[in-house]
């Protein structure tokens, strides 16, 4: 095969599979989860068979979840291995495609709405940078420990409050708060104790308890309100929202 601008991840179920990419042939057998080429070069691939689950992520994604600040970011991201870090990695991979499969591609509603798939690629992005060795640039810099200040919490509060509806990355929260990555993440940490998307989750479900308020539980259902907000898995906005209001969401739509 030619060379695919994306990083594709295979995971084998049921086949053993025979890959050969830069001059170097592999054989993976059911249960094996790697890198099928790194970006850019040409690879084959031959299975037989059996069943094997192949997950190509644009670089862009890659890069909205590992960019490290605006105006120094890191050159194109290398994988230094076709394989997982550790075994235990390799099952987080599993997890992660298997969780993304059930609760984001089979739920009709779930997958219709771009903030829960915008959310389903990133979640493979990050899982993609920790199982298998990379050089992304992570590590905060001086200037980024400098610019970690409540100013920067507060441009960022305003960015999410203002573009929570849109399918926004911690990247882009960034940008408009004009710090890095890493920069805006220490602000939060350090500030509020949590992450930017964690805080961002926290308005989205503001928004659809707002939602559920207004809604009519003739039209409306609480699984629609919650996937428009990003919330792909019911059991887990049910449990998020009961702790955060008292009650179960459903309670607050008939109401």
């Amino acid at each position: 095969m030619g060379a695919i601008d994306g990083l594709v991840i295979c995971r084998a179920h049921t086949a053993r599979v025979d890959r050969t990419c830069d001059g170097t042939a592999h054989r993976f057998a059911p249960g094996d989860v790697f890198l099928a080429t790194r970006p850019d070069l040409p690879f084959s691939v031959r299975w037989h068979p059996g069943e094997v689950e192949i997950c190509v992520l644009d670089l862009a994604v890659l890069s909205q979840v590992a960019t490290a600040a605006p105006g120094r970011r890191p050159g194109q991201i290398r994988f230094t291995d076709i394989g997982p870090a550790s075994a235990t990695l390799a099952r987080q991979w599993r997890n992660t495609t298997s969780y993304v499969s059930d609760v984001v591609l089979n739920n009709p509603i779930a997958s219709a709405q771009p903030l829960v798939i915008g959310n389903a690629a990133r979640m493979l992005a990050a899982s993609a940078l920790t199982v298998f060795p990379n050089t992304a640039v992570t590590d905060p810099t001086v200037q980024d420990r400098r610019d970690a200040n409540t100013a920067t919490l507060r441009r960022a509060i305003a960015f999410m409050d203002e573009h929570a509806d849109r399918d926004i990355t911690a990247a882009d929260i960034a940008d408009a708060a004009a710090v890095s990555l890493r920069a805006v993440q220490l602000a939060f940490r350090r500030h509020l104790d949590t992450t930017p998307m964690a805080y961002l989750r926290r308005v989205r479900l503001d928004r659809a308890h707002h939602d559920l308020l207004l809604a009519d539980p003739r039209w409306d259902t609480v699984s629609a309100i919650a996937s428009r907000w990003g919330f792909a898995n019911h059991s887990r906005f049910t449990a998020r929202y009961h702790a955060s209001y008292g009650v179960p969401p459903r309670e607050t739509l008939n109401a």
